[in-house]
């Protein structure tokens, strides 16, 4: 990519456009290679986890999931609110239905992100952020979803921080890296570790 920091790069095991955006702005080089994970099906076997162990194992997989011959980056974000965990919603309907369930409370938003290489996963890290969501009315709700379905249907917590999400809070307490869906500061020390960035 141009303007990279590095040679060769790495691989990113995801086709968000959010943290795709995020490693090209810090200069990292990568070519992005989603994974074919079982999402649900390793939430359900840690049913029992809270929600950061969950986030940073799906990071773990995903990385781990994509074979190649540079290191490879894994992430995922969950959202929990009050105790249940949310995760991007399969409809129009669903995406209103966390909207009215999130209004007026308080969202923690977890990211986590893992490396491997070679298979192996030599590094996880995580963080999160709480957002508080002011009262949304459901005449707000419906011209939100107007405005932003089906973008958000790849959101959890059925927002873009970058665009309209932002009415969605009153306030935010955490890294905007971690907010977009990536605790990035972690990941660039992990890679400066690893050799892959210049230290």
């Amino acid at each position: 990519m141009t303007g990279a920091l590095t040679g060769s790069g790495i691989v990113l095991a995801s086709n968000s456009a959010s943290r795709k955006a995020m490693l090209a702005a810090a200069g990292v080089a990568f070519e992005a290679r989603p994974a074919e994970v079982d999402e649900r099906g390793i939430e359900a076997e840690m049913e029992s986890a809270d929600a950061a162990e969950i986030a940073q194992a799906l990071a773990a997989a995903k990385a781990a999931a994509v074979s190649a011959d540079r290191p490879v980056l894994g992430s995922d974000s969950l959202v929990e609110v009050e105790g249940r965990r949310f995760d991007k919603p399969t409809s129009r309907a669903d995406a209103a239905a966390h909207l009215r369930f999130f209004s007026g409370k308080t969202m923690t938003l977890h990211s986590a992100a893992a490396l491997a290489v070679g298979g192996r996963i030599v590094w996880v890290g995580h963080d999160f952020a709480r957002l508080r969501v002011r009262q949304l009315s459901d005449a707000f709700i419906d011209a939100y979803l107007d405005a932003e379905w089906p973008a958000v249907s790849h959101c959890v917590g059925v927002f873009r921080i970058e665009g309209p999400g932002a009415h969605l809070f009153d306030s935010i307490a955490g890294d905007q890296f971690t907010i977009l869906g990536m605790p990035l500061l972690q990941v660039l020390a992990a890679l400066r570790a690893q050799g892959v960035l210049p230290e």
